[in-house]
């Protein structure tokens, strides 16, 4: 077996998908979806074959011709990458059909119940397949190096309607024997069900599929942006005011990256469950609630998403070895788009809030300086595990390593010299240096690129953003330390970002008595932001200010995503923290992970172990 992905079973030498035509059946009671899977090859083949399963049954293996049974076999389950599916093609063909069934437990979907929902009349499901979860819902060959066109037939309940990261075909009622075998006829064709179907006509990486399930409502704010949401009208109409600006913010990727491939740029705000910030799915973003904050100031996790439409769905890692190339390229093209909209003390903020994460995830891993690496090795590792801002930061350091030596206008050239070269396509650092190399000739004797792909830690030359507004906010952090708390006239004008970084550049180190007095003059742990309102919770907990556990436990309850889920179970529980405060984590904990995704599950089950 020749690998080509850490993370995936598939082989070097079997042939790659190319399309994949799946049919589902959801079935709400007992949390599973019956898929039948169609994989398409370019050429035909005969031979072994390998995909990758997780917490999937495999019915059969069929040569979709003759619907004659194709031998197959699944591996033992790999705690990380599951279980490999092995097939056995004897006679030459382009397609293998696969019948499976999903788990109530795959690590890719959550399945709400009506309780959970806005409106509690109905459930709701979504996806999250990034980085290997894709394979929890079907057979497939799950790696970023395996780009799909695919088409979608979504049997569901009629009183839902379904979203998906493609573009809609129709919504119709369903047609006896198109179930493919996936359950009899008078079941795929009840009275209560309704098929919706979509298709993907560009290749797309596995992971970058996503579907979501529920009492859907959606409001108009842009020609080619709809803000999808429960259909509930005070969320729809917040996320419509929040993200108004949508198109402007889609012309200035345009103007600085070249044309946007993907026709639609639609935005689904799902429940507060929602282990991310935002997630790029093609045609249609992913967001938490959380990103709504009543200020317009969600737009840059938009941005961010947006920029992912040239850098990471256009131009992809080729596994997440190299998962700098999707977010420094997208981190990079996100500040460049804040920028043009929002100004440069907003990207200078921006890039304050993440150089703070950078130093602090550098600390993180001081005991595996493997993971603050560009490109790294990832062989027996859980990608989930060390996630980080690394790849973001570092990467975003380094690219702007680059234009700081050729210059901005020259840089741009190149940027969209490299996207029109590689769009469609799945590459690595190397492909990515090289290329670097041949379009700006000597850089590699101004900048020292293997310190900065294959070195730890923060490079010298790397750059702490400069402002007069930054300065300012980090000097006023700075005095806190003197016990000097800022006047209302210096933060009158203050948002989210600001006050964020403020709160990221205190000292960890502060008086419970000092944590009061700033709450009580700003009501920080109140916040309608919840960047600013973690960043205060997990100030309150390092002082031990117990009078905040309450508003910790709320949030910890109210909201999956690991960006806070992760920061605030930490500080309650390393190092020398008193042993009510780590049975405090685990109780809430236990009360609160029925409620969050599989992943986030396992992030904060992992963040409790290392520490407990």
């Amino acid at each position: 077996m020749a690998p080509i992905d850490p993370h995936s079973f598939t082989d070097s030498t079997h042939p790659l998908t190319t399309h994949i035509s799946l049919t589902f059946y959801f079935d709400f009671p007992s949390s599973t979806i019956s898929s039948a899977t169609l994989v398409s090859f370019s050429t035909p083949y005969t031979g072994p074959l390998t995909l990758d399963t997780r917490s999937l049954s495999v019915s059969s293996v069929l040569d979709p011709l003759s619907l004659s049974p194709l031998p197959f076999s699944l591996s033992p389950t790999d705690p990380i990458l599951g279980q490999s599916l092995n097939i056995s093609i004897s006679k030459q063909t382009h397609q293998i059909l696969i019948l499976s069934k999903t788990s109530p437990s795959s690590s890719a979907l959550q399945w709400l119940s009506p309780t959970q929902t806005f409106n509690k009349n109905h459930p709701f499901l979504y996806t999250h397949c990034q980085p290997i979860h894709a394979r929890s819902i079907f057979p497939c060959q799950d790696t970023p190096a395996a780009r799909v066109k695919y088409t979608a037939k979504l049997n569901i309940p009629r009183e839902l309607s379904a979203v998906m990261g493609a573009r809609h075909v129709e919504r119709r009622d369903p047609i006896p024997s198109e179930g493919g075998g996936l359950c009899e006829d008078e079941v795929w064709c009840g009275d209560d069900r309704v098929v919706e179907e979509f298709v993907m006509e560009q290749p797309i990486p596995p992971y970058l599929f996503a579907f979501a399930i529920g009492e859907l409502g959606f409001r108009e704010v842009g020609p080619r942006t709809r803000v999808y949401a429960e259909a509930v009208p005070e969320v729809l109409d917040a996320a419509a005011t929040e993200f108004a600006g949508t198109e402007e913010i889609v012309m200035v990727g345009e103007r600085l990256f070249g044309p946007y491939e993907w026709e639609r740029f639609d935005l689904l705000v799902l429940p507060p469950s929602f282990p991310l910030g935002g997630m790029e799915n093609p045609r249609l973003v992913f967001l938490t609630p959380t990103v709504i904050k009543g200020d317009a100031s969600g737009s840059q996790v938009v941005a961010h998403e947006l920029a992912h439409g040239w850098t990471g769905n256009l131009i992809t890692n080729k596994n997440n070895e190299h998962f700098w190339l999707n977010e420094g390229f997208t981190t990079y093209a996100e500040r460049r788009i804040v920028e043009a909209v929002q100004g440069e003390d907003i990207a200078s903020l921006n890039i304050g809030i993440g150089w703070m994460g950078l130093v602090k995830d550098v600390e993180r891993f001081k005991d595996n300086m493997e993971f603050t690496k560009l490109k790294t090795s990832q062989a027996g590792v859980d990608p989930d595990e060390v996630y980080s801002v690394i790849p973001y930061e570092k990467g975003f350091q380094f690219l702007q390593r680059i234009e700081r030596q050729i210059g901005r206008p020259a840089f741009d050239v190149f940027l969209k010299k490299y996207i029109a070269t590689f769009k469609f396509q799945s590459i690595d650092t190397d492909m990515f240096l090289n290329f670097l190399k041949a379009n700006v000739p000597g850089i590699e004797n101004e900048i020292d690129l293997k310190l900065w792909t294959e070195g730890t830690g923060i490079p010298p030359d790397a750059m702490e953003p400069v402002s007069n507004l930054y300065s300012k906010i980090v000097s006023l952090a700075n005095e806190f330390k003197l016990g000097r708390i800022p006047r209302e006239d210096e933060v009158a004008e203050w948002k989210g970002q600001e006050w964020e970084l403020y709160l990221e550049n205190l000292p960890k180190s502060v008086e419970a008595s000092q944590v009061r007095a700033l709450d009580a003059l700003y009501h920080l742990s109140e916040s309608k932001n919840y960047e600013v309102k973690v960043a205060f919770l997990q100030l309150a907990i390092s002082a031990r200010c117990r009078d905040y556990y309450g508003v910790v436990e709320r949030t910890l309850k109210e909201v999956g995503r690991i960006l806070y889920l992760r920061p605030l179970y930490s500080a309650l529980i390393q190092g020398d923290r008193k042993e009510e405060d780590r049975d405090f984590a685990r109780r809430v904990f236990s009360e609160a992970c029925d409620s969050y995704h599989p992943i986030a599950q396992a992030v904060v089950e992992a963040t409790l172990a290392k520490n407990v």
